[in-house]
């Protein structure tokens, strides 16, 4: 960081005043960058190109941009730490370093295209750097969450058979624990400010790395990007993408749903490990020329979010549902946002009486969003259009959604089914290209003519989508994914335990949490249930990310009697929601 900072010293400094002047000057500068034909190429009304490569094919087209003076030179990332650091760079800093970047991936740390880098950082400007410097190289990246145990990293190691990882000096010491065990790992990259014996320093080899740096041809199909997502059964699913799935399958989602432009300063506050920092915070915003606000905030602290909105002239928020429920409980007249216009969510269903509220008391609608890791946005509120409460909007180009039966009839308006995306003889270009390893789960994603999202809903006459539950076990919570089983594996692990089922449970705050119903062994007695609870919950964050614990929890004597986990799980949830 401390590098970047003095990069930044070299610039000349605008005040806050000047700066929201100039950058909210109208530019109409996308004819520039063919968006037309990216947006039509969305459409399926033109082929995606051979080669296509985000880096060069966008980032660099806004920097000659900039250097030809049809776009003042704003800042593509603008940062902040909340105790009066910040971080702005324009397009053309932005290729720069980040061509300094890769060529510190590919010189000191010996990757090359189609090796596999797992990526864990905390919302800090190197993220956003080694993003590209990834894109660049054909290096393919690895979001991870910061909340990852020794276990989670080691899978993901093992799993991805990555040459490298790159994270701070947070979790180098955990990663040290199991890196001797890691038989493909090669090369431990630390972003830091101090050294560690046996890594790379980031910092250290940045300053050296020279600044010129020929971006890699990359074909459009080429992986990039890889994302693990919880299931079911088992360990994490890896969705892996492809340069122009992420790279170009967002921009219709960015001008139609995000409402994105130039002038526009968007605040996304996804965690740096999940697909929605790669929808919010690089490719839609970077693809229509968007400035990316980022506030290091590591817990979301509902006074200082809204002292920020004041403060700064963010103009569109993304944020979870949770973090709008936390928000409204704020007397929200009592602050002036500066700019903001346009308010997104998605990663969990949005609750009418939030939506209510924030309406109420900011004059804001709150724009819900669909999506998946493996298909990107499927249906969404679009700005212009009439907004139902409660509803995930209608489907976005290019997908074909239905909701349609076992046998893959396509049901009538107001009828529950599973929500599938109609799919031709080869599926669309956005959508993932395989679960890595596993094509007999790759599969399975398909019925018929029919992708299958594992999600149940329906459609109304108006072709909205209404969010009903999951097919399947996979609880979403505050935005995150959560496997049943990981938990119950965990759990299991404790010598009180004998079995234990694992189910969502309502929550006013998260939609829903992690509720576990534990079967205590026959030779444990109980004596403090309360005592017991926190030592379990102690004992699933060690097991696994902290996120993924139970915040609830029950002692059964037995669970119900079924042939599988996932029966055994569908009763209970059903009884703990309240549908039987």
């Amino acid at each position: 960081m401390k590098i970047l900072l003095e990069f930044q010293a070299l610039r000349s400094i605008w005040n806050l005043k000047s700066f929201y002047r100039l950058f909210h000057q109208d530019h109409k500068v996308f004819a520039s960058l063919n968006l037309s034909n990216y947006e039509a190429i969305n459409r399926c009304e033109q082929e995606v190109p051979e080669y296509f490569n985000f880096a060069s094919d966008v980032l660099d087209q806004w920097s000659q941009v900039e250097k030809e003076g049809k776009r003042p030179s704003n800042p593509a990332l603008w940062w902040i730490n909340g105790q009066g650091t910040e971080v702005r760079w324009s397009f053309e800093e932005l290729g720069s370093l980040s061509r300094k970047a890769a060529n510190v991936l590919t010189d000191p740390c010996g990757l090359q295209k189609g090796d596999r880098v797992i990526l864990i950082l905390p919302r800090i400007p190197e993220w956003w750097l080694l993003n590209v410097a990834c894109m660049r190289t054909g290096i393919i990246f690895i979001p991870g969450t910061i909340q990852l145990t020794a276990k989670d990293i080691f899978y993901r190691l093992q799993a991805s058979k990555a040459k490298c990882i790159i994270t701070n000096d947070v979790l180098a010491p955990t990663v040290d624990t199991i890196v001797s065990k890691c038989q493909f790992l090669k090369t431990k990259l630390i972003v830091s400010e101090n050294s560690r014996d046996g890594w790379l320093n980031f910092s250290e080899l940045f300053k050296a790395a020279p600044a010129v740096h020929d971006c890699i041809k990359t074909k459009s199909q080429d992986p990039m990007t890889v994302f693990f997502t919880s299931g079911t059964t088992g360990s994490p699913k890896m969705a892996e993408h492809s340069h122009s799935s992420l790279g170009l399958g967002f921009a219709l989602c960015g001008r139609y749903w995000m409402d994105l432009s130039p002038s526009d300063i968007i605040w996304n506050m996804s965690d740096t490990g999940w697909v929605k920092a790669a929808l919010g915070s690089v490719f839609a915003p970077w693809l229509r020329g968007t400035c990316v606000f980022v506030h290091a905030m590591p817990q979301f602290e509902p006074k200082v979010f809204l002292n920020t909105l004041c403060t700064y002239p963010i103009t569109t928020l993304c944020s979870a549902p949770t973090a709008y429920r936390m928000l409204v409980q704020q007397d929200l007249r009592s602050y002036k946002f500066k700019s903001l216009r346009h308010c997104l969510t998605g990663g969990e269903p949005l609750n009418p009486e939030v939506f209510a509220q924030w309406k109420s008391q900011t004059g804001l609608d709150i724009y819900e969003g669909y999506g998946q890791t493996e298909v990107g946005i499927i249906s969404a509120n679009l700005k212009g259009m009439k907004v139902k409460p409660g509803s995930m909007g209608r489907p976005t180009a290019p997908y074909d959604v239905q909701i349609i039966d076992e046998s893959c009839n396509i049901l009538p308006p107001g009828e529950e089914g599973d929500i599938a995306i109609k799919i031709d003889s080869k599926q669309p270009f956005c959508f993932f290209s395989q679960y890595i390893d596993e094509p007999g789960k790759t599969a399975t994603t398909v019925r018929g003519d029919f992708y299958i999202t594992g999600d149940r809903g329906t459609m109304d006459e108006d072709g909205y989508l209404w969010f009903v539950g999951r097919s399947d076990d996979v609880i979403i919570s505050a935005g995150y994914r959560i496997g049943p089983f990981e938990i119950e594996s965990a759990l299991i692990e404790h010598p009180a335990v004998v079995e234990s089922a694992v189910v969502s449970s309502p929550d006013p705050i998260r939609g829903e949490v992690v509720k576990a119903f534990v079967v205590l062994s026959s030779s444990f007695t109980l004596c403090n249930p309360e005592k017991l609870i926190q030592e379990l919950q102690d004992h699933v964050k060690k097991a696994t990310a902290p996120y993924k614990y139970p915040r609830k929890m029950e002692f059964v004597n037995q669970l119900p009697k079924t042939i599988t986990g996932k029966i055994r799980r569908n009763e209970l949830r059903n009884k703990e929601w309240g549908r039987i």
